[in-house]
């Protein structure tokens, strides 16, 4: 199996991989929970690299992994919806949930629990956050770093939606004029379309160097000297544009 590397420094991880560092020579089950795309799989993929894997809702399977293996790492776990008949004696069982749907039949079932925190209850979320940005800048090959607005980004799907948020900044904040005059042009093709399309899109244009200008500027009437417009056609343009 290719080796993996759990990033973390938070001393939350760091209880949850200490008590299953004493499992690993014990025949026991463990249960880890947590949101989706918090890590859990790459953290188990990292203390038992040797387990077989199964998926909880291939039954069939499961059942024959459990006839066959001493140490068997089940996700997906929540897709069980009684786990009574599954029989985890002289083995060892470490699973991962999602969610726990019965918490007392949980507790029966498993020695130990855990439960991985999201994104925004880690206090180590700068370090992902730079962790990740640096794989992404050299994926893409963006010529220098690029500074993240942190208001951008989106834990909403931890792990995934912080991949993609960043990947999202670090492509639009590494643009030069060809790439947005090439991608201008692709959408262009796909949507132009109409009798009025001129003034349809002008917005595409205005709305973002407006915006841009205002946070720059932070003056109506700075801005409309940078643009070249009197004060009361910056303000229609603002009005028309629906800029706050």
């Amino acid at each position: 199996m290719k080796s993996v590397h759990f990033l973390n420094n938070s001393q939350q991880i760091e209880n949850i991989i200490k008590g299953l560092s004493l499992t690993r020579s014990l025949f026991v089950s463990s249960l880890l929970t947590g949101e989706s795309s918090t890590g859990k799989k790459t953290l188990i993929k990292q203390l038992f690299p040797n387990a077989f894997w199964v998926d909880a809702s291939q039954k069939e399977v499961l059942e024959l992994a459990l006839k066959e293996h001493s140490e068997i790492v089940i996700y997906n776990f929540h897709t069980i919806l009684n786990c009574d008949h599954l029989e985890f004696e002289n083995k060892k069982i470490i699973a991962i949930s999602d969610k726990v749907t019965n918490k007392n039949k949980a507790e029966k079932k498993f020695a130990f629990i855990y439960n991985m925190p999201n994104l925004k209850e880690r206090e180590d979320l700068s370090l992902l956050i730079e962790y990740f940005q640096k794989i992404v800048e050299k994926e893409l090959m963006a010529e220098e770093p690029v500074l993240l607005d942190y208001k951008q980004l989106d834990f909403s799907e931890n792990l995934r939606s912080l991949k993609a948020s960043i990947s999202r900044q670090v492509v639009v904040k590494s643009c030069n004029k060809e790439d947005i005059q090439n991608i201008l042009f692709d959408y262009f093709m796909k949507y132009i379309d109409g009798s009025n399309a001129y003034r349809e899109n002008l917005p595409l244009f205005e709305s973002p160097l407006i915006q841009a200008g205002l946070v720059k500027y932070k003056s109506q009437l700075k801005l409309s000297k940078v643009l070249g417009l009197n004060r009361n056609t910056l303000r229609k343009k603002i009005e028309e544009n629906n800029i706050d």
